[in-house]
């Protein structure tokens, strides 16, 4: 099975021009005939002009609409793939567990901890190349956001979308991440994989260090990273554009802190390590760092490994249609008048 691709698509846009030359060709024509009409009826001045063609100028038109395609799709490079090859890349593949329960939106870290992790992923991304990465997010539930894979740009684009309203129910459940990342992996990938759970560490759902100790057993590293600072901080709400803060049932301002214990024995059960984010840096790129350190696996893709240029033939087409267009006249041949090869 061969592949079609061209090398500059780009080129493709100038065909949005033929659409607009027939319209004023169109309206030349009309203009034309219009004036033509100011002198008489189009019967009597056809009988004076005998060898005008009516035909052969749209014929001509034609011919040059097919030239200019054909140049397009010379300059736009078709081309056909015609082998097939094996390639091998190194990488492992990364899934994040990001935390977007209310918590995360406390402003201890600037701007706040959900805005300063995203920006942090967002960057790690930046830095991928032969590794892959997919994300879930959690609350009291735990969803993919994005599927392992390596087409970095719609991971950014996920993330993007990522808020504290994507889960519906509020809470924590970091088990119920590492759980659903460790079942996300490739099954075919036999290389390095790991976890990184990006949270306030507040965990009330269920029992995180058993799901790290799950996932170290099935050879999968699991990280965590401690968003918030010690002393904590409210959470922000927003009514009718006034900023106020989440209240517990006496009234109290909830002051949301970083749950560092918890999140260094899910770190320790994974065999994995714990970064704390602060308002310097998150964390994430020293925990690429170790990832790195890992041995990178293989992974083999099949990739068309040449391509055969097809623009020739669009080049031959538009030189021939030129020829036809010389040898084409706008006015009927007093010697081939009587061939009514173009009609009148």
């Amino acid at each position: 099975m061969e592949m079609f691709r061209f090398a500059h698509p780009d080129y493709l846009y100038a065909l949005v021009i033929i659409p607009i030359l027939v319209i004023l060709f169109w309206l030349s024509r009309r203009s034309r005939r219009k004036a033509l009409e100011r002198f008489g009826q189009m019967e009597t001045l056809e009988y004076l002009m005998p060898n005008v063609s009516k035909s052969r100028p749209v014929f001509k038109f034609i011919i040059w609409l097919f030239t200019l395609s054909s140049i397009i799709f010379a300059l736009s490079r078709p081309q056909f793939g015609s082998k097939l090859k094996t390639i091998k890349r190194e990488g492992v593949e990364l899934i994040i567990a990001l935390d977007v329960s209310n918590s995360m939106m406390a402003e201890d870290i600037q701007p706040n901890r959900l805005e300063r992790a995203k920006r942090a992923i967002s960057r790690l991304v930046d830095n991928l190349s032969d590794d892959k990465i997919g994300l879930i997010v959690f609350a009291g539930d735990a969803y993919t956001q994005l599927p392992i894979t390596t087409d970095y740009p719609s991971a950014k684009l996920f993330l993007n979308a990522v808020n504290t309203e994507i889960v519906p129910r509020q809470g924590t459940a970091i088990g119920a991440a590492i759980e659903l990342a460790t079942n996300s992996f490739s099954p075919q990938f036999e290389g390095n994989k790991a976890i990184v759970v990006i949270t306030d560490g507040e965990n009330h759902e269920d029992d995180a260090i058993g799901a790290a100790t799950a996932a170290a057993e099935k050879g999968i590293i699991v990280h965590t990273i401690g968003m918030g600072l010690p002393q904590g901080g409210p959470i922000p709400i927003y009514r009718n554009g006034q900023k106020d803060y989440r209240k517990d049932k006496e009234g109290n301002v909830v002051i949301t802190k970083l749950n560092e214990t918890m999140l260094q024995q899910v770190s320790a059960a994974g065999k994995g390590i714990y970064v704390r984010a602060n308002n310097a840096q998150v964390g994430l790129n020293t925990l690429f760092n170790e990832i790195d350190k890992m041995e990178e696996a293989e992974m083999e893709s099949l990739v068309y490994s040449e391509y055969e240029e097809q623009y020739q033939w669009f080049i031959a087409l538009a030189l021939l249609l030129i020829l036809v267009d010389f040898m084409t006249l706008e006015r009927k041949n007093k010697y081939l008048k009587n061939i009514k090869l173009f009609g009148r």
